[in-house]
């Protein structure tokens, strides 16, 4: 009861005049920010940071929020408008996302987005509101052995991506996981893989650069092949009862997904360095896995992009945890978070709940507004989002274009960059076309950085011993999950090969 007191106490502060305004500010702010390819959570309430020291502290961190959860909404747009992921965090709405624009059923995936996204966000909410010190202490538990063990796990939930073709798909994890490696090592700082001495390959290869590459310009040019650019990728007719039948399609068909994001994509989001990208990855590859129709995932589902979707928002509310009750940020976006509550003379950790419980439940209470807040905003804007893709694709393809040069520019102010983006989206079109699968290579490449330094951190641990990764109590169980995950496919395979052969 006294959790429900404070709860509601922090609501109140939410509904403020100055709060509530901010709330709308920032989620319609961050909407926007996370649609433009290039930009994101992070740059958003990076750029906007300074802005806020012209309002109260409590103030400003739930404006800095609302922003955040704003973004986690608005990467879905360019998701499957454009097919260009507007952030990391929502790659994994691509695969499914676009392919309904390009059917015809936008609207449907945009809606299904901002349903699960609210769902998600609203059980992590819930979650945060009741178990934060247990979850805390949970997480704190959680070294390189485990953060490995997820990362493989991850990895094991995705091997099926490709299909049956098993080579096709550890070829592209391997490719993926070589790109990940460029730049210097985090461990002995020698540099690595830089090609030619050219100096741009010194900074690494920016998750930003390869998903604009890959997933506007090798769509785009995947599109062109198999169209010839006389295509218009939707219905021109938007209506009120349209968007119903949409939003009832979306909860029959997306409740599974929006339900294995939301807990999944919380869990996963608390772990301090993990963040929304791997959540909402391991749920899309989780929900494919125990659906009954796997072979719909990556033509259209609408389970498919209700998953990440949900997975991205939960992890964002996860995130926050560890920031405020172990002053260790969740993910990049609250490291600036984090950066900011210090500038204001707030000191996260233990402690915050008791000595600053105001400003605390205040911040939770702006979480249920700022979800209620982004959903409402988000389905109002679909008409004007579908609307965008009445154009033909000839004036489409440009655009997009366009979009991604300058997003990729935006994100680094970096021409080596901008080289990177065409060479990624020639390299991607050629890829769709010999039938090898890019979602596994984004993966990779998204969680390599991840990855790596946990598993070297944790053989330095037992001294080269691989074992750690099996004797401990969190890690050992979820290392077998994955290698198990991981066998499935081939030895699918090989039972289909037997059975052929014996018929």
């Amino acid at each position: 009861m006294e959790v429900l007191s404070f709860l509601a106490s922090g609501v109140l502060t939410a509904l403020e005049p100055i709060n509530l305004g901010l709330i709308l500010i920032g989620v319609t702010v961050g909407l926007f920010i996370g649609a433009m390819p290039g930009l994101g959570s992070v740059n958003g309430v990076a750029i906007l940071l300074p802005v806020t020291f012209l309002v109260p502290p409590a103030s400003a961190i739930i404006f800095l929020a609302a922003i955040y959860y704003g973004a986690m909404y608005g990467g879905a747009i360019s998701s499957v408008t454009l097919g260009i992921p507007g952030a990391s965090t929502a790659v994994a709405t691509t695969f499914d996302g676009r392919p309904l624009a390009l059917q015809g059923r936008a609207s449907l995936a945009l809606v299904t987005a901002a349903l699960a996204s609210f769902v998600g966000g609203t059980v992590a909410t819930v979650f945060f509101s009741l178990f934060a010190p247990l979850l805390a202490t949970v997480a704190l538990n959680f070294g390189p052995p485990e953060i490995f063990a997820l990362m493989l796990l991850a990895f094991a939930t995705f091997v099926g991506l490709g299909g049956d073709d098993i080579p096709k798909t550890i070829f592209s994890i391997c490719f993926g996981l070589v790109l990940a490696t460029v730049g210097f090592d985090t461990i002995s700082g020698e540099p690595r893989l830089v090609l030619f001495d050219i100096q741009g390959f010194i900074r690494g290869i920016g998750f930003i650069v390869l998903a604009i590459g890959v997933y506007g310009i090798g769509e785009m040019l995947w599109t062109i092949e198999q169209t010839r650019g006389d295509i218009t990728t939707t219905n021109p007719r938007m209506t009120a009862k349209g968007l119903a039948s949409d939003a009832r399609e979306a909860v029959r068909r997306g409740w599974k997904g929006t339900w294995i994001g939301s807990v999944l994509g919380f869990f996963v989001g608390v772990l301090p360095a993990a963040g929304a990208t791997p959540g909402s990855l391991m749920s899309y590859g989780v929900a494919k896995m125990i659906s009954k129709t796997p072979g719909e995932y990556g033509h259209g589902s609408p389970d498919g992009v209700a998953a990440p979707e949900a997975a991205n928002n939960s992890a964002s509310t996860g995130s926050m945890l560890p920031m405020l009750t172990l002053g260790i940020p969740g993910s990049p976006t609250t490291a600036i978070l984090l950066g900011g509550m210090v500038i204001w003379g707030l000191t996260p950790g233990p402690r915050l709940f008791i000595d600053e419980s105001e400003f605390v439940w205040g911040l939770i209470g702006s979480f249920y507004i700022s979800n209620l807040a982004a959903v409402l905003i988000n389905l109002a804007f679909i008409p004007l989002f579908v609307w965008m893709l009445r154009m033909p694709f000839t004036i489409l393809a440009p655009l997009i274009f366009v979009l991604s040069i300058v997003g990729g520019f935006a994100a680094s102010r970096s021409m080596h960059d901008l080289w990177l983006i065409v060479i990624f989206g020639l390299g991607a079109f050629f890829m769709r076309k010999f039938d090898y699968p890019l979602a596994p290579a984004v993966l990779a490449i998204v969680l390599g950085p991840i990855a790596e330094p946990t598993l070297r951190q944790s053989l330095l641990l037992s001294s080269g011993d691989p074992m750690i990764f099996f004797n401990r109590p969190i890690a050992g169980p979820i290392t077998v999950v994955a290698i198990i995950l991981i066998l499935l496919p081939a030895l699918r395979l090989l039972r289909r090969k037997r059975s052929v052969a014996s018929g």
